[in-house]
């Protein structure tokens, strides 16, 4: 319970530096905290107490072999939010990189990361 709660503080407090600076590099920093809230309350849900992961061994199948397939739903998580976590951690890298490196270019042609500065690019 906690960590959902530290997952949904990261969430709000990511989307509060998005919405409240004016320095680029600030913002993104802001979009990479709530990902990972967002990561963190997926893996929190998708967990459950006195289960295990779900990989065959003997703490899920026990010493008999035949009946692993039937006993083993019952003992172990559902992979899929781990799953959903590992591609969205990779998502959200790349998606972090690609706007890093658009605030590099935007450095190098304005020579600053203010976005009031940036009047042309505005609606």
């Amino acid at each position: 319970m906690i960590v959902t709660i530290t997952g949904f503080i990261l969430i709000l407090i990511g989307i509060w530096a998005m919405l409240t600076r004016k320095n680029i590099i600030k913002i993104i920093l802001g979009f990479a905290i709530a990902d990972t809230g967002v990561n963190i309350v997926i893996v929190t849900l998708g967990y459950l107490k006195g289960k295990t992961a779900p990989i065959l061994d003997n703490a899920v199948t026990g010493n008999i072999a035949l009946q692993a397939g039937a006993d083993a739903v019952n003992k172990v998580v559902d992979p899929i939010p781990s799953a959903l976590v590992l591609t969205a951690i990779v998502i959200g890298l790349a998606v972090t990189a690609l706007m890093l490196a658009y605030s590099i270019r935007l450095y190098k042609v304005s020579g600053t990361l203010n976005i009031d500065e940036f009047k042309e690019q505005k609606w």
